[in-house]
């Protein structure tokens, strides 16, 4: 397939795609309001709820932002190049669990980004109060896969 037919047709089947489709993708992270499509040989994330893509779009463009630093980024980029964004939403989701629970420190995955999210701003009060610096920490470790 085209990659141009691909991308019009993915918009076409997938209305509400997956903020964090990335990170489900790579499989470092897990959503209970995220599903899975198939379009031909390859994966797309779309959200089952608009409730949880509003807040995981509010959560990914606060981590962007508080990122810059650590992405040694000059501003805060529309577009992130794949490894970036990768260290940003993998990264992000196992900082802000570690910051709720310091036994999850080492965890190398996320269950349920939704669960997670909903639990830190249900700790912190809004999206903008969560421990980003704690995040940003989690944003900095991750590594992605080496190229084999």
């Amino acid at each position: 397939m085209d990659e141009k037919e691909f991308k019009k047709t993915i918009r076409d089947v997938n209305n509400a795609p997956c903020i964090f489709a990335k990170a489900l993708l790579r499989r470092c992270c897990g959503c209970s309001r995220g599903e899975k499509l198939f379009i031909g040989e390859r994966e797309a994330v779309a959200c089952k709820s608009p409730g949880a893509r509003q807040l995981c779009e509010d959560v990914l463009g606060q981590l962007h932002h508080k990122a810059i630093f650590a992405l040694h980024l000059p501003h805060a980029e529309v577009v992130l190049p794949h490894g970036k964004e990768l260290k940003v939403q993998c990264g992000g989701m196992l900082g802000l669990q570690a910051s709720l629970d310091e036994t999850q420190i080492d965890a190398e995955r996320v269950v349920d980004i939704y669960g997670l999210l909903t639990a830190a701003v249900a700790e912190h009060g809004s999206v903008e109060a969560l421990p980003y610096s704690q995040v940003v920490r989690g944003i900095t470790r991750f590594q992605p896969r080496e190229k084999k």
